[in-house]
């Protein structure tokens, strides 16, 4: 599509470059982070009395965590080539990220930060299961604008042809799924789905793990149309990285729900026997 979005001419009384180049990617990331801050903050502080300051920091720390995690596992996609020479792991910083690896390495990360702060974690995090698809699916429509993340090659009427030679799409000027765009879709799916339960939600956290569940499934399913191969296979052909991770995160969602769940009917019935004690006496 566009990897660039539009330049800007740099004034001549300064040094530098003639134009100050804006890239599709970035400024779609840069606006699913605006996003994500305002629906974030809003909803910490309407159900939970959190500052904003609080959110901004909590927003930084994720940032910064997802950012490390995604370019780590995009590292562990080719260790040889990465690793074989130093300077490799410099190269194309700003492009390249695993959603994955910036999952695993931001969970930890906002642990932290609510232990620090004394925010309950499960509430939280169900406000995150809508903050993160929000800047997750600008940040797929940036991948969409620059090619990357690209399906194969499809006869059908959802192909989209890449012609741009400067984005990451291969093979160019050939109809290919735009599994970007079917991220999307499934981004705002869950989106939806999740603000319809988030009234009726049975538990703190139930949210963050159907969030988890419904991704990694989606996934999942959209890694059979991808067409960049460097994403790394466990299986070659057979089942990439992104789908063997699914598999554990779904395996731990089923765990913790169970639990999660279980620990509610204990207090709900526990809540059941002191009424009935209360009200006998």
């Amino acid at each position: 599509m566009h990897p660039v979005l539009f330049k800007i001419p740099w004034p001549d009384f300064l040094p530098g470059p003639d134009h100050l180049t804006v890239h599709s990617y970035g400024f779609f990331i840069a606006l699913g982070i605006l996003a994500a801050y305002t629906y974030a903050s809003w909803r910490a502080k309407k159900e939970m009395g959190i500052s904003q300051d609080t959110i901004t920091s909590l927003l930084i720390y994720i940032v910064i965590a997802a950012v490390v995690g995604g370019k780590v596992f995009t590292w562990f996609e080719n260790p040889r080539f990465y690793f074989s020479d130093p300077a490799n792991l410099l190269k194309n910083f700003s492009s390249g990220f695993v959603f994955y690896g910036s999952l695993i390495f931001a969970i930890p990360t906002m642990l932290f930060f609510f232990k620090k702060h004394k925010i309950p974690v499960l509430q939280m995090l169900d406000i995150i299961a809508i903050t993160a698809p929000i800047v997750h699916a600008f940040g797929r429509f940036g991948c969409f604008m620059a090619g990357c993340c690209h399906g194969i090659p499809t006869d059908s009427f959802l192909g989209i042809t890449f012609s741009d030679p400067h984005c990451a799409a291969y093979p160019k000027d050939m109809p290919l799924h735009p599994t970007q765009l079917y991220s999307v879709l499934l981004l705002l799916l869950i989106i939806l789905i999740l603000s319809l339960i988030k009234s009726r939600k049975q538990f703190h956290g139930q949210l963050f793990l159907i969030y988890l569940a419904l991704y990694a499934i989606g996934r999942s399913i959209i890694e059979i149309f991808r067409g960049d191969e460097g994403r790394g296979y466990v299986i070659e052909d057979f089942l990439s990285n992104s789908q063997f991770i699914s598999l554990f995160v779904i395996a731990g969602v089923i765990y913790f729900y169970f639990r999660l769940q279980k620990r509610q009917n204990k207090k709900v019935k526990q809540g059941e026997a002191k009424a009935t004690s209360q009200n006998e006496d």
